[in-house]
């Protein structure tokens, strides 16, 4: 069926003396004859029948790239707040539906895009601006639908665009590509003024503790006496577990591995085909670590939205010790953009709770439970921003980070996450990582406990797009006249083309002089097949501007620590040129690796021809279903999947020759509200909000990591 229209108009209810709740505007589409409606490649099947107390009519939309149902209404939606939509999905399984709403003009359009769980009918409530789960602070919007008063509320949490409802030309309902005939129930649309439930479906939403309220899992505890009564438990079974690994040295090390040179320090050795990390006492070492392993991971803005929360203890007497204050908004990164409630006062949830099991000397018997736990569940390594005094216990080997912060000038390469790249051929940015480097080394230099260093975290060394790979060469030429990288790239080109004439012919663009290049904004050209040369070019800068960033860092740590390993940048974007800098500069190339298994995540092929080890310094597997609701980058469904996808992922890189280690994200979940850097709130935890184990997770967690020793 290739389009079908049913005339008529909208019916209108006026725009004037609106009370919450009110439509001011509605079509009913289990009655097309009185509503404008055009079928395309959707068909009607039977009649209108009562559902769940609505009255709906059944659609099918068919297997074609855009089956779209189109209302196109004769008058204004009269001004509302919201859009309501009483809908069912009639399949056994959750149907994408996305809404767009076009206004009078191209730049008047909302889109939003939902699941619709399969189940009853409910009401489908879309904004009618742009909204998303970041303005409310926070990463992954809280689980639909929720139950308002007894109706079930499907929210769009996301929608983008801009619109004026008074002026909308048309209203389309699509499934995108279904690959068979996907059938929902529709009934009336509104448009409503006066009801805010983009407010009630993130009311509520944290508990005292706070864990989500409206989700249940086993670890999820209701009283203060519960929560002891679980610590209690898992200290019981803990006991059993704390017995030493055998076969090990006391770094971690295999004993039944042919012995390794001893160097006192932790080194890189490869032997008989296969990189190893090596002990201080010279036996091959798997590093398995935990990053994050801190008590501050818990705190989340309050302020502005106190009404997410419930029970909020008082801000005096023995809680006010987790309260706080910040302010983000001055943050100038991709991460933190569009994040509101992103200043004033925050509370602490995990260190409160951590209060509630021990007392006053809650932060000791942390250090101790944690050291015992990651020893016990097969962890031989403390990762990235974790807690220093948990290395000086010299039970577990650990990782610092060199933070180089300063004022020095910066490059944009279109990706920007976590802020602009730092400018390597800037001075200052070599006096801020000689500062950076000996404040990370400070009292750690001689420990032979110290795996090594890494430098920053996840650089923009590529933009995003088909043309990312050249996103720092084009950053640069587009950057400040007298930005320092932005001198040194025109250097290189003056030098080997002399003439600018040259660099014309080569780059098929014209210039009158050197002079041109050298302005703020410049528009450089994007490697073409006609002009092989630019390409050259551009690979040739991000070589030079890599390996001056990581021999700065390189010789710097040489200068203040010449016994511990460089672990490299924790890569995340990159290029073949930044790898092939950090492999000859840096001991250990690390990658962060958002994939189902590690070789997913780096170009393999390339680091086996470069000849340097490999250390996976984050990879997580999120689910929704222990809290937050957030599941990250690596989505599984449930948290037994979890815990089949950290073992399949440990075992890929224990398998692999190049690979010496991988580092889980994170110690403990995030908060359900977002975190204060960036709101992230994804369910990445060995352990929850409230310091409670996720039992099945480290469970095989444990036996993945105690396989992995044995194959490594």
């Amino acid at each position: 069926m290739k389009r079908i229209v049913f005339a008529g108009c909208l019916s209108l209810l006026g725009p004037g003396g609106c009370h919450a709740g009110t439509p001011v505007a509605s079509v009913d589409l289990a009655a097309p004859a009185s509503t404008p409606v055009t079928l395309d490649h959707v068909r009607r099947d039977g009649a209108p029948q009562a559902v769940d107390g609505f009255t709906l009519q059944r659609y099918t939309f068919e297997a074609v790239a855009t089956p779209t149902l189109i209302v196109t209404p004769a008058h204004a939606w009269s001004a509302g707040d919201e859009l309501h939509v009483q809908v069912q999905n009639a399949m056994p399984w959750a149907v994408t539906l996305t809404v767009d709403i076009d206004g009078a003009s191209p730049d008047q359009h909302l889109h939003a895009q939902v699941g619709l769980p399969a189940g009853p009918a409910q009401t489908l409530v879309l904004p009618l601006h742009a909204a998303s789960p970041r303005a409310m602070g926070m990463q992954a919007a809280p689980p639909m639908p929720f139950d308002d008063h007894g109706r079930a509320i499907l929210l769009a949490t996301t929608v983008e665009g801009t619109l004026d409802p008074r002026a909308v030309r048309a209203l389309r309902f699509g499934i995108p590509a279904p690959q068979a005939g996907q059938t929902l129930l529709l009934g009336r649309v509104e448009a409503v003024s006066g009801q805010d439930l983009q407010r009630a479906a993130y009311s509520g939403i944290a508990d005292r503790y706070g864990q989500a309220i409206r989700a249940q899992w086993p670890e999820k505890i209701d009283s203060d006496a519960a929560l002891r009564a679980a610590h209690a438990r898992e200290q019981a079974a803990l006991e059993q577990l704390k017995a030493g690994a055998a076969g090990l040295d006391e770094y971690g090390g295999r004993l039944d591995v042919p012995s390794l040179a001893k160097t006192g320090w932790f080194h890189t050795q490869k032997r008989d085909g296969r990189w190893h990390l090596v002990t201080p006492d010279g036996h091959a070492f798997f590093s398995l670590g935990v990053n994050a392993v801190i008590t501050d991971g818990g705190r989340s803005y309050v302020e502005g939205r106190e009404f997410m929360f419930r029970d909020l203890p008082l801000d005096s007497g023995e809680w006010a010790a987790f309260y706080g204050s910040g302010d983000n908004r001055s943050k100038d990164q991709g991460a933190s953009r569009g994040i509101g409630y992103n200043h004033g006062h925050w509370f602490d949830f995990y260190a409160a709770n951590l209060y509630r099991i021990d007392g006053k000397h809650w932060l000791a018997a942390w250090r101790t439970r944690t050291l015992d736990r990651l020893q016990a569940w097969g962890f031989n390594t403390i990762g990235n921003w974790s807690d220093d005094a948990l290395s000086q216990a010299h039970r577990l080997t650990y990782t610092r980070s060199i933070n180089i912060d300063g004022d020095y000038a910066n490059v944009a390469s279109g990706y920007d996450y976590w802020g602009r790249m730092p400018d390597p051929f800037d001075p200052r940015f070599a006096q801020a990582t000689e500062q950076a480097v000996i404040k990370a080394s400070a009292g750690v230099r001689d420990d032979p406990w110290l795996l090594g260093y890494f430098a920053d975290n996840e650089l923009a060394w590529a933009g995003s797009g088909p043309q990312g790979r050249w996103g720092l060469a084009l950053g640069t030429l587009a950057g400040d006249a007298k930005s320092p990288a932005k001198q040194a790239f025109i250097a290189m080109l003056r030098k080997k083309y002399v003439a600018p004439e040259t660099l014309s012919a080569a780059w098929g663009i014209a210039f009158g002089s050197w002079d041109a290049l050298n302005v703020t904004g410049f528009a450089a050209p994007a490697p073409n097949e006609a002009h092989p040369a630019i390409a050259a070019d551009y690979s040739a800068w991000l070589r030079h501007y890599a390996d001056t960033y990581f021999r700065t860092v390189a010789e710097a740590i040489r200068r203040h620590d010449p016994h511990h390993l460089f672990l490299g940048g924790r890569f995340a974007v990159n290029t073949p040129e930044a790898v092939a800098a950090c492999a000859e500069y840096c001991d250990v190339v690390s990658f962060n690796v958002y994939a189902d298994l590690p070789q997913h995540g780096f170009d393999a092929a390339a680091m086996r021809a470069l000849d340097k080890p490999v250390l996976i310094s984050e990879f997580a597997f999120g689910s929704t279903d222990g809290g937050p609701f957030g599941a990250g980058p690596v989505p599984v469904w449930n948290e037994q999947q979890r815990g089949e996808a950290y073992a399949k992922f440990i075992a890929a890189a224990a398998n692999d020759p190049s690979i010496v280690g991988a580092h889980w994200f994170d110690y403990a979940d995030q908060p359900v509200t977002g975190r204060l850097l960036d709101g992230e709130n994804s369910h990445f935890g060995l352990v929850g909000i409230t310091d409670i184990p996720f039992g099945g997770f480290v469970e095989a967690a444990r036996e993945a990591n105690e396989k992995a020793q044995k194959r490594y």
